[in-house]
């Protein structure tokens, strides 16, 4: 059985045909799926989802293009929805120095109200990173004091920056990209990465796997994820399975509210 340690079902392009996606994801024994709120209005459809939808449990963040929208009413409402039992983390949040849609120090201070939110509720982080690793991880460094629960999504950095992530005692998501011809750098990081420090994702409908590049993502397709990962570690795929599944259950206590 594999978990889907990050999606985003409230998607648009997956909410159309939502029950048929569950389902293709039972068949493919997808046991888990972790949805991950975006946007204060994506955090309500989230936690409206999880509340009916059986294996799917939810986040509530603001991703860092979003993170000119963060108000205190906004982190007020994050918290309310987070005591519910299906949420399980606060995320997605992070800095995003690729596209810059919110400006920097609007993303470096949402992720920082974010970091310490989830600290008042114990609850771990969904963190993104993307052309902005190094200050990412001087955050998280300096404001959980060295010691930091959560994962770190669809990981692009370098070994490097997967050592100071693992220094401050993450995890490490691993999505589609992996499957890429040209990917060798990260197949790189997954044999240098513990599998006990692993999480496999989607993050669909985004970043398909080769099988279905170019098309929309689904969590059924997480195994293709897994099969990179066991093909990379020389491992068979049901101890990845395991293992990387056993990460996400004990990072998000994905036995909660079943």
């Amino acid at each position: 059985m594999l978990i889907d340690s990050h999606a985003h079902l409230t998607d648009r392009r997956l909410i159309s045909d939502l029950e048929e996606i569950l389902n293709r994801a039972g068949e493919a024994e997808v046991e888990r799926i972790v949805t991950v709120g975006a946007d204060p209005a994506d955090n309500r459809a989230v936690a409206k989802l999880v509340r009916k939808a059986p294996g799917v449990f939810g986040t509530v963040g603001v991703h860092p293009h979003d993170a000119k929208a963060v108000t205190q009413g906004v982190l007020a409402e994050m918290a309310e929805l987070a005591t519910e039992e299906r949420i399980v983390a606060i995320g997605e949040t992070g800095l995003d120095f690729y596209r810059d849609l919110s400006p920097r120090d609007r993303q470096e201070m949402a992720f920082v109200q974010q970091i310490r939110l989830a600290s008042e509720l114990d609850l771990p982080l969904v963190v993104h990173s993307r052309d902005a690793h190094q200050r990412t991880l001087e955050i998280l460094e300096r404001e959980s004091g060295g010691a930091a629960r959560g994962v770190m999504h669809c990981f692009s950095g370098d070994r490097a920056i997967a050592d100071r992530v693992l220094a401050l005692g993450m995890y490490i998501g691993i999505a589609g990209p992996v499957t890429y011809p040209n990917a060798e750098d990260l197949r790189e990081i997954v044999r240098h990465v513990p599998l006990e420090r692993l999480m496999v994702e989607t993050d669909c409908p985004y970043l398909a796997p080769q099988k279905y590049r170019g098309k929309r993502n689904e969590p059924a397709y997480v195994m293709y994820v897994a099969e990179a990962v066991a093909q990379a570690k020389d491992l068979r795929f049901d101890e990845v399975a395991r293992v990387t599944s056993h990460n996400a259950r004990d990072l998000f206590g994905l036995a909660r509210g079943e």
